[in-house]
């Protein structure tokens, strides 16, 4: 049971990052569960964050 809570909250941050890096708005965001919101919002941080940066692109 803890395996799959965790592969769901690893892929919320891997979607939010992919978000973050193709430039979508948090506002996006498919998630209302808390937990999984916050994974999701902090990927997209970390996505926009490296995009910004010049570290990934489209």
């Amino acid at each position: 049971m803890k395996r799959q809570k965790r592969d769901r909250l690893d892929r919320a941050f891997s979607k939010g990052f992919q978000a973050g890096v193709g430039g979508r708005s948090k506002d996006n965001c498919p998630y209302s569960n808390l937990d999984s919101r916050s994974q999701w919002l902090g990927g997209w941080r970390e996505g926009v964050e490296g995009r910004l940066n010049g570290t990934f692109t489209k």
